[in-house]
């Protein structure tokens, strides 16, 4: 197809802005830079609080002039969304080394959005900004104009340390996202020393200064050395924390919680937690967090000796108190592409960084106090030559042009020594003048020396690291415990085991009788509403619900409510979006069968029937038209037999069924999809039969045996088309097995 010039193909522009908007979203707003460790909002609003002079020294000014600033200069967005970026970098709890001194409402552990409007609140700079502004203005920056070109800002800020893995950061990308813990400076700054001296430095080395994450409201961390080693190895893990806790009389007493936890989340987990029966040790709990306190969470016990250490396990268990944090080392690098990087490489690429920056800053220096010599040089003169000097000044008129004909003055000395106050000539003037000179020429010999030993150079850059290490490192706040692991199993635990008989109604509704004498027949429902299904289970079990759309739910039968009136619905449990076509009992070992209409189908083992989830888990691949037949429970030495809407039936070893956690599974029987596509052929009914079990098979009024040698004539392979049953069978009403008891034939209807 002909285009002319200003068309393009729609799929060709539609890729295209795409991959626009991934970029920009990735490169520009979610991920942080290696060099500084910022996002560009947050190094503009570092950056515009340092041109208003909002350094830690000076007073405070409110934050909606910085954002205003930020908004109207750098960042054309959204002034909530910048004002958050600038209110969590101020909050101690959320940044382990805060760049923003908020004065104000800034927040609070239990809720970190409680912050005051920017018009309320005050900030400026922390000292700890500093260490990323306080080179800037000495050419160690790359700068680009703003978003109308009108001003200029760094492209990153010359950070004289590891921002990067200090503070961390998170962030969600097109694509990707990024979770960096933050750490401790000392031992951070101890790794980038060892790496300075050894470049080849292994990462379990490395790990030794590196230890583990360390986050601002401290708790511990129970994660293994072996996986924070992985972690720092791959770039990808999970840090487990941990609360700590002392104890007060019969008081339990949280002051640590791991990070991003509210103290008052915990609280109603552990009421909700007392309601359930889980916590039978623990008699109160309360929320004593204050000013003074940041958290103080007060539990308390019947006994402590008796129950500290299962109430311990179950808080570990089932609330905050115990969390498990991702890690996802993912940044830009210093070639501007987002990676997943391990320690090592994040390490060396700020060294590099932070080299180039250093020589930027050295290189200026030199140049710097290299005009300034040729300065003193010819102000120097005039001490020599100033009778001349004044008559040329007196006489001529362009005397800069007179003084550099006549002295071999450059215009840089010659505007200086015209621009030069006579009380200047003073002796001890010339004394200064002197003693700078020869101050500035060893500065530039020792610049000159360092730009030019690369191992001067490195002994320099370790010096500087070890001020900064002995003037802002401070204490490891999440201390390292070699602890396992607490398991903790809710029904074994604290849930009552006895035998309970489960009712489930059409309409969803559910309850449960102690008595096993309940008759069906003596059963009342809500009207329109009548008997879906009962069985028979117990309390510290879990029932299963699997619904038309190919889900699983679980329920635990002791949360079911007793026999009173009419129970409650199980949407109150889980997200049911479809009808219930299947309930039961989740045993261990236990295997169902799963399949559809259209003949496919698989074996799913209790451990895949087990969710946690209140939105279920998809276990069923449906196609369109297609609906699912009810779960039979089957046992993998048996035989399948499968009748059809046309009336034919397959018998086939169980086992060659495949076993899946989900999917669509392997053909069972084979129907063909023109029949099946005009209704014509469909799986209807499923039986699992030992060799040992007899079945009878219902058409209408009628019934046929299914005996051995009946089965054995009608077995065949999986998938083949089965054959069809004598006349007056094919209209098959339902299956039965046979079951054999105290001597008599009774047959149970599937």
């Amino acid at each position: 197809m002909m285009m002319s010039n200003n068309q393009i193909r729609l799929d060709q522009y539609t890729q295209e802005a795409y991959l626009d908007y991934a970029m920009y979203v990735i490169l520009d707003r979610a991920l942080p830079h290696v060099s500084d460790g910022l996002k560009p909002v947050q190094r503009r609003i570092v950056y515009a609080m340092s041109e208003l002079g909002l350094k830690a020294s000076s007073k405070y000014k409110k934050s909606a002039r910085t954002i205003g600033d930020v908004i109207g200069k750098f960042h054309p967005h959204g002034d909530v969304a910048c004002y958050e970026a600038m209110v969590l970098m101020a909050q101690d709890f959320s940044y382990r080394y805060p760049l923003v001194d908020g004065h104000g409402n800034w927040g609070s552990v239990d809720d970190p959005k409680s912050f005051a409007a920017m018009r309320y609140t005050e900030s400026r700079l922390t000292a700890y900004a500093d260490l990323l502004l306080s080179e800037l203005g000495q050419g160690t920056s790359s700068w680009q104009l703003n978003f109308d070109g009108s001003l200029t800002e760094p492209v990153s800020l010359p950070a004289r340390i590891p921002n990067i893995l200090l503070n961390g950061g998170s962030g969600i990308a097109v694509g990707m996202a990024t979770d960096i813990p933050p750490h401790n400076m000392g031992e951070v700054l101890d790794a980038v020393i060892h790496l300075v001296q050894n470049p080849d430095a292994a990462i379990e080395k490395l790990c030794e200064y590196v230890k583990a994450p360390d986050f601002p409201m401290g708790a511990d961390i129970i994660t293994s050395q072996k996986e924070l080693i992985q972690m720092y190895k791959t770039g990808v893990g999970q840090i487990r924390l941990r609360g700590k806790y002392a104890v007060e009389q019969n008081n339990l007493v949280f002051y640590q919680l791991p990070f991003q936890s509210s103290s008052s989340k915990i609280v109603k987990q552990i009421a909700d937690a007392m309601l359930a029966k889980q916590l039978p040790g623990v008699t109160d709990v309360r929320d004593e967090s204050d000013h003074e306190h940041k958290v103080r969470v007060v539990i308390e016990l019947k006994s402590m000796t008796k129950f500290k250490d299962q109430t311990l396990a179950a808080l570990f268990a089932l609330t905050d108190i115990e969390k498990t944090m991702r890690a996802n080392f993912n940044m830009i690098g210093i070639n501007k592409k987002p990676e997943t990087k391990n320690l090592k490489q994040i390490l060396s690429e700020w060294i590099i960084y932070r080299k180039q920056t250093i020589t930027l800053r050295m290189q200026f220096e030199y140049e710097k106090i290299k005009r300034r010599l040729e300065i003193l040089n010819g102000l120097l003169l005039v001490f020599i030559h100033i009778d001349q000097i004044i008559q040329i000044i007196r006489h001529h008129q362009e005397p800069k042009l007179a003084l550099m004909d006549k002295f071999e003055l450059s215009e840089i000395q010659a505007e200086a020594i015209l621009e030069m106050k006579l009380r200047q000539l003073a002796g001890l003037e010339y004394i200064a003048l002197e003693k700078e000179k020869e101050g500035l020429e060893k500065n530039e010999a020792e610049l000159a020396y360092l730009l030019n030993h690369s191992q001067a150079f490195d002994q320099n850059f370790i010096e500087e690291i070890k001020e900064i290490r002995e003037k802002y490192g401070d204490d490891r706040r999440s201390q390292l415990i070699d602890t396992p692991v607490m398991t903790y199993t809710v029904a074994k635990a604290t849930v009552p085991d006895y035998v309970v008989k489960v009712v489930v109604s059409k309409e969803g509704w559910v309850r449960t009788f102690r008595s096993m004498e309940q008759s069906d027949s003596s059963l009342t429902f809500r009207s329109g509403d009548s008997l879906f299904s009962t069985f028979d289970a117990r309390s510290t079990q879990s029932c299963f619900v699997l619904t038309s759309d190919g889900r699983i739910y679980n329920v635990p039968i002791h949360q079911m409510p007793g026999p009173r009136g009419y129970g409650e619905p199980l949407s109150k449990f889980v997200d049911l979006k479809s009808d219930i076509l299947s309930v039961g009992v989740v045993s261990p070992n236990d295997t169902w069968l799963i399949c559809v209409d259209s003949g496919y189908g698989f074996l799913l083992s209790s451990e895949h029937m087990a969710v946690t989830q209140k939105a279920g888990k998809a276990v069923f691949t449906l196609k369109e038209h297609e609906a699912l037949l009810p779960l039979i429970a089957v046992k993998t030495d048996e035989l399948l037999l499968m009748v059809t809407s046309q009336g034919r039936m397959l018998a086939c070893e169980i086992n060659t069924v495949n076993q899946l956690a989900k999917g669509r599974g392997v053909k069972l029987i084979g129907i063909k999809k023109d029949e099946y596509d005009c209704q014509k052929d469909r799986l209807n009914h499923v039986l699992s039969l030992s060799e040992q079990d007899h079945g009878i098979l219902r058409s209408g009024s009628r019934h046929l045996n299914l005996d051995a040698d009946r089965l054995a004539s009608t077995k065949g392979v999986r998938a083949s088309r089965g054959k069809l049953l004598p006349q007056g069978f094919r209209q098959v009403s339902g299956l039965e097995k046979l079951i054999k008891e105290q001597g008599r034939d009774e047959s149970e209807t599937v």
